[in-house]
């Protein structure tokens, strides 16, 4: 009986590996398709209040889109601006932006976030639901997931569970002529973890990395640079680049800084003329 069972067993998963064979992996496209909004979980903060974290999943591999605050790009209950992009890189975000609510914000209400893009409206629904509590070691594991977000994926057990974010400083909103240029100054100071990891061959970097990224825009960035080209470990990160804009209008630019864990963002607006 037990070697008949065996044979089934076998013959069945034999069955599965053939319909897996068959099945074609899904398609991926460089451009035409639409961004669908996520919800990443939550966390309740020191003073009581709660951070609703969500992000988007540009099913795009090349293409970057744009969709204004309004109709298609918005929250509900009268605040549609909850400081969510417009700007949409290729592929998942994570971690994008957090909106925060009260401490009594009720258990069961949705926050929804509706983004229309290439004729499909689709819907983030974020709320208070248990499984999708988070903490800071949680967000540095899907992080990793984000290749802008420049952590490295290590796993729980290789987690500095000390570790804080860098803290960045750049200078403050700008206004500027579209026929001039824009130096963007940031520096990332960090706690010193987690600590290095001993690498014979070198090729391991450790340390604070800086990136800017487009956030909002009127019309197209060109940063140079947009990264630092490598990572720096016990003194400040600091990265001078160069903004220029293709067209007037508000944007706003992202610095971003990781230490390889956990990582920071600072919003800067610029009002171009």
């Amino acid at each position: 009986m037990k070697t008949c069972v065996l044979a089934v067993a076998a013959c069945a998963l034999l069955f599965i590996g053939s319909l897996a064979a068959q099945t074609p992996a899904p398609t991926a496209y460089d451009r035409g398709q639409d961004i669908s909004p996520t919800y990443d979980g939550w966390e309740q903060n020191a003073d009581g209040s709660y951070s609703l974290y969500f992000g988007y999943f540009n099913r795009n591999t090349d293409e970057e889109i744009d969709v204004p605050i309004g109709p298609n790009n918005g929250f509900d209950g009268g605040t549609p601006d909850r400081g969510q992009p417009t700007h949409f890189y290729a592929n998942r975000k994570w971690w994008v932006f957090k909106v925060n609510v009260p401490a009594n914000w009720p258990k069961e209400q949705r926050l929804t976030w509706t983004l229309a893009t290439r004729g499909k409206s689709n819907q983030a629904k974020g709320w208070l639901q248990p499984e999708w509590e988070v903490d800071k070691d949680l967000i540095a594991k899907n992080a990793a997931r984000d290749p802008s977000l420049m952590t490295n994926g290590n796993n729980e057990t290789d987690l500095d569970h000390d570790n804080r974010p860098p803290v960045i400083t750049v200078n403050a909103a700008q206004t500027l002529n579209v026929s001039e240029t824009l130096t963007l100054s940031v520096s990332a100071n960090d706690d010193g973890h987690p600590k290095p990891i001993p690498d014979p061959t070198g090729r391991l970097q450790q340390g604070v990395r800086v990136r800017w990224i487009v956030y909002r825009g009127a019309g197209k960035v060109r940063l140079e640079p947009d990264i630092m080209s490598q990572r720096v470990y016990g003194k400040p990160a600091t990265l001078e680049t160069k903004a220029r804009f293709s067209a007037p209008g508000a944007y706003r630019l992202r610095a971003i800084a990781s230490d390889g864990q956990t990582f920071s963002t600072y919003d800067v607006d610029v009002t171009v003329r």
